[in-house]
């Protein structure tokens, strides 16, 4: 078809839904061809209660990979038409028990010869394809299984917005961006403190000028995100992550692992066995980013920051 020759595979979801409701159209069709009274959206709970064996709605859900209201809702239908029965679990009295009924049953017996003609037609058309449509669908089954088509979206979407991000050194026309950036995410969780100000009012003094690195996120030459290496005076820890924020619009753009990258590519450059981090638990994207960047949960200990409830360490020598 013209329309799926231009869209390409992004409609893959409507190319799939015009041939199912084209397949499903024709069902229903060769249910009356048999005289069978049934619809094709019902023959997977049909199907399964053929077997004779009674079962509860829940179970029957869950052996052909539909939700529970979607199958309560084709038990009634069945129901209004005579074909299946619920009762009370001998058991347990707060389970109802579905089978089909004599009715029913008739339906399984002229069904047989429905199916063995169905399937003679798909293994006609089968044998007339490149490609095996059963496997095809089966391998998607198991890959969406895994990484479902929305997380890829995302996926794909964050790597290439990514792509426009540019990791640039700290520069005086930076000084204003450094300050709101960090000054915007401490007010909306916390509140600024002293040593907030020191270092976001002369960054060259207190981070840049004691052997510290800035570094400035940019997004279409926009500063979007910022994070400071600070060498610290202590004989534990060489540097500490500090700093870093980023700007709400700029979500989704992975901005925050690019920061993360860059400190710890430049500690690695200056020969540091480690970085420090202190932050605080409700930040969980933060701390979420933090784990994946490799910190590790450390013992408290002492901080100017009243906010800090967490420490955290990476070790490059290993």
């Amino acid at each position: 078809m013209e329309f799926f020759n231009k869209t390409g595979k992004v409609a893959v979801g409507s190319r799939l839904r015009m041939l199912t409701e084209k397949i499903t159209e024709d069902a229903a069709k060769i249910y009356e061809v048999y005289g069978i009274g049934l619809q094709p959206k019902w023959f997977p709970v049909f199907y399964v209660l053929s077997a004779g064996e009674e079962k509860t709605i829940t179970a029957i859900a869950k052996e052909i990979g539909h939700s529970h209201p979607s199958v309560s809702k084709i038990i009634a239908e069945m129901g209004k038409k005579g074909l299946v029965a619920e009762q009370k679990d001998k058991t347990d009295g707060r389970r109802n028990m579905v089978s089909l009924t004599p009715k029913g049953k008739e339906i399984t017996i002229k069904l047989q010869d429905q199916l063995l003609d169905v399937n003679a037609a798909i293994e006609a058309i089968s044998a007339q394809t490149t490609h095996d449509l059963w496997k095809a669908i089966e391998e998607w089954e198991y890959l969406l299984e895994q990484q479902s088509l929305l997380s890829r979206v995302v996926e794909a979407h964050k790597k290439r917005e990514a792509a426009k991000v540019t990791i640039v050194d700290y520069q005086p026309k930076y000084k204003a961006a450094f300050k709101a950036l960090n000054e915007e995410w401490i007010s909306t969780w916390f509140k600024m403190e002293a040593t907030d100000y020191k270092s976001l009012d002369h960054p060259e003094e207190y981070i840049l000028d004691r052997g510290g690195h800035i570094f400035v996120a940019l997004y279409n030459d926009e500063p979007l995100g910022v994070c400071a290496l600070v060498k610290m005076d202590d004989p534990d820890y060489d540097y500490e992550l500090a700093k870093m924020a980023v700007s709400p619009k700029a979500q989704g753009k992975s901005i925050g692992w690019l920061l993360g990258q860059a400190i710890i590519e430049k500690a690695k450059q200056l020969g540091a066995k480690n970085i420090y981090l202190e932050s605080n638990t409700i930040l969980k994207p933060a701390i979420s980013l933090y784990n994946k960047l490799g910190f590790k949960k450390v013992p408290g200990r002492p901080t100017p920051y009243e906010r800090a409830n967490i420490q955290m360490e990476l070790d490059l020598r290993s």
